[in-house]
């Protein structure tokens, strides 16, 4: 008997679903920084047994969005909502602030179990996290509710064994020796932008899209062309840095973990471009990969 299905991981930004979705693959796919909204496309994770496969599906944080990029965002998260076996719903019990009543919504009317997870439990007390599994089992009534610490990797070895009992027999959906639908210049992009996430302030990091015109191995070595496009020349002027000594110090941080994620040496030349205001232009996210 072989099960398999679609495992889709939602939740508010920086409730820890990337974080999870790494711990559970074994393998750094998504990019983890402490800012909101640093996952901006949905990452598939393919998690491999004899008889199991389990497509895991990260996702942007669900927000209300403001501009066309944050739109493009939430399409993904919608799209999540259509095709899952089973959702693992996330949840920072640290945060205090409005959970989704969009998302909490639609959990309860799509007939799909729903594992809860409360995460970051290391930030609180026995007494406030009774009250927090209380109030969410009210909410959604049909939840089966665990406690996690997804970075410290505390009861995630209870998730599996979890998932496998409520996925259906199915055949796998891919090849047994995939672990993710994503391209390899996909995971420089994010690499890049990782980076940049936490080298740079403000509004610099929202403003950046990376696009990898060149990825090519020679005589053992991956040669690396990317482009980090801005919106305005003064956020140029700020990504290059002094001498160019932001953009090196990003290049230098980003090759080091290539090198690991792809278990080679590489060559990593970064370039910055202006795009007037891309994140607001249809045509742009288009080309950018926010269809």
């Amino acid at each position: 008997m072989h099960k398999a299905g679609f495992v889709n991981i939602v939740g508010k930004p920086n409730a820890g679903k990337s974080t999870l979705l790494n711990q559970l693959m074994g393998e750094k796919l998504a990019i983890v920084t402490q800012k909101a909204q640093t996952t901006r496309h949905r990452i598939f994770g393919i998690y491999n047994e004899e008889d199991l496969q389990i497509v895991f599906s990260d996702t942007p944080g669900v927000l209300d969005p403001k501009y066309g990029l944050q739109e493009k965002m939430m399409d993904f998260v919608k799209d999540s909502l259509q095709d899952a076996d089973v959702f693992l719903f996330i949840v920072d019990v640290t945060d205090k602030s409005e959970q989704s009543e969009f998302l909490i919504d639609k959990l309860n009317k799509i007939p799909v179990p729903v594992l809860l997870l409360l995460n970051k439990i290391d930030q609180t007390n026995q007494q406030d996290l009774e009250k927090i599994a209380t109030d969410w089992h009210e909410r959604i009534p049909k939840a089966e509710i665990l406690p996690i610490s997804a970075l410290n990797n505390f009861n995630l070895d209870v998730i599996l064994p979890k998932l496998k009992e409520m996925l259906p027999e199915n055949p796998a959906y891919y090849d047994k020796d995939m672990y993710t639908d994503k391209p390899e210049r996909f995971f420089v992009n994010e690499a890049i932008r990782e980076k940049i996430l936490l080298n740079y302030d403000k509004e610099i990091p929202y403003s950046v899209e990376v696009v990898t015109e060149i990825f090519k191995e020679k005589e053992g070595v991956i040669i690396i062309d990317s482009i980090i496009y801005v919106e305005r020349d003064t956020q140029k002027g700020i990504i290059i840095g002094h001498k160019g000594e932001a953009i090196k110090k990003v290049g230098t941080e980003a090759r080091i973990d290539l090198e690991k994620f792809f278990n080679k040496k590489l060559h990593l030349n970064l370039f910055v471009k202006v795009k007037k205001d891309w994140r607001k232009n249809d045509r742009d996210l288009k080309n950018f990969g926010y269809r």
